[in-house]
């Protein structure tokens, strides 16, 4: 789709918003500015990751998850946000499976969004190969986001678990390279989207070719944002699944 053609992402009516991504920090490479809009006007928002990201850090799994899982609290509250959780599913060969699917549809009938965020699952996206554990985690949320409607696809979740289907109204992915909207990024929230990537400390030094999150974030949301004429913002492939 051409940058003309991108609209403003209309959020007035969000009321409830989860971000489903598989590692901690990877909500934190734009994304977060877009959360840090929508908890600063009072939106609820959620994040679930698949992985604690163990296999991450050039150090033992054991100490690298909850490590992580700790610098991830830190970044969910530079921008707003107070419920994070992290599943089980392992670091580096996470599959799109059948159980990786009814995880994330109990937690959208628990939560109950009016939109689900998750990032792109194509091969190839605007920087580079695509890693293998983001395209199952994207294409996992997009398939449990239509089970958790379904009232016989996993029906232990309603029969076991007290849990009915659930209906998310919208769908936004995000690093597709073919974004249909965007949402406006004040200053305020460029500055707590590169807080919450620099909350990733400890992560961050052990990858020395690593940018310093003040020397590109800024720039990344600059450069969504001229598509929208505005100084910053972050820009979304969405699918509106409902009225």
């Amino acid at each position: 789709m051409p940058e003309s053609a991108i609209e403003l992402l209309p959020d007035q009516d969000f009321r409830r918003v989860l971000c489903v991504f598989a590692h901690p920090d990877d909500a934190e490479y734009g994304t977060s500015a877009a959360v840090s809009e929508w908890t600063a006007r009072g939106i609820e928002v959620a994040y679930l990751l698949l992985t604690h990201g163990e296999a991450g850090m050039q150090r033992p799994p054991s100490e690298a998850g909850p490590l992580r899982a700790r610098e991830q609290q830190a970044a969910c509250a530079a921008v707003g946000v107070s419920t994070l959780q992290l599943l089980d599913h392992p670091d580096g060969v996470l599959v799109h499976s059948l159980d990786l699917r009814r995880d994330i549809a109990r937690v959208i009938r628990q939560f109950r969004p009016d939109v689900v965020v998750t990032g792109s699952w194509e091969i190839e996206t605007g920087w580079g190969l695509n890693q293998a554990d983001h395209r199952a985690a994207g294409l996992a949320t997009l398939d449990a986001v239509r089970d958790a409607d379904n009232s016989w696809v996993f029906p232990e979740l309603a029969q076991n678990e007290g849990l009915p289907k659930w209906a998310v109204t919208w769908l936004l992915v995000s690093g597709d390279s073919r974004p249909t909207h965007g949402v406006v990024a004040s200053p305020e929230a460029v500055s707590r989207a590169v807080a919450s990537l620099e909350a990733h400390a400890a992560y961050l030094a052990d990858l020395p070719w690593h940018a310093a999150p003040a020397d590109f974030i800024p720039g990344l949301l600059r450069t969504q944002g001229s598509s929208l004429d505005t100084e910053a913002g972050v820009l979304f492939r969405a699918h509106r699944l409902r009225d």
